[in-house]
């Protein structure tokens, strides 16, 4: 489901997707919610992140998604070239929060059922 140019790293701990390699966050909003397909959730996120931040000159964004106890750690945001404008980790923080936005990534990364045909 990778999308070109879009880069995903799985590892042990976790999936990463981002536009640039190496990844790095200049800023960072993490967030916990329930299990979910890591990629897909990680693409929705993203897209939604760059919705609210697009304007952001040099902006790079990284999706992190990683187990945690309540199902899944997610952290997002990314590398910005350049000096990181103040109001972007609050922008972030939004996207993130947002109950419409968390009920549609979630329905949309739900585990498949497996066919029995």
């Amino acid at each position: 489901m990778s999308r070109p140019g879009w880069h995903v790293l799985h590892t042990s701990e976790a999936l990463m997707l981002m536009r640039q390699t190496p990844p790095w966050f200049d800023v960072a909003v993490s967030v916990e919610l329930p299990l979910a397909d890591p990629l897909r959730l990680a693409h929705q996120i993203r897209q939604d992140m760059w919705r609210a931040v697009q304007t952001v000159r040099g902006f790079s964004p990284v999706i992190r998604v990683e187990p945690c106890e309540a199902g899944l750690r997610v952290t997002a945001g990314g590398r910005v070239a350049g000096r990181v404008p103040g109001n972007l980790e609050p922008k972030i923080a939004a996207v993130l929060e947002d109950e419409a936005k968390r009920s549609r990534w979630l329905r949309h990364a739900a585990p498949r059922k497996a066919s029995l045909s």
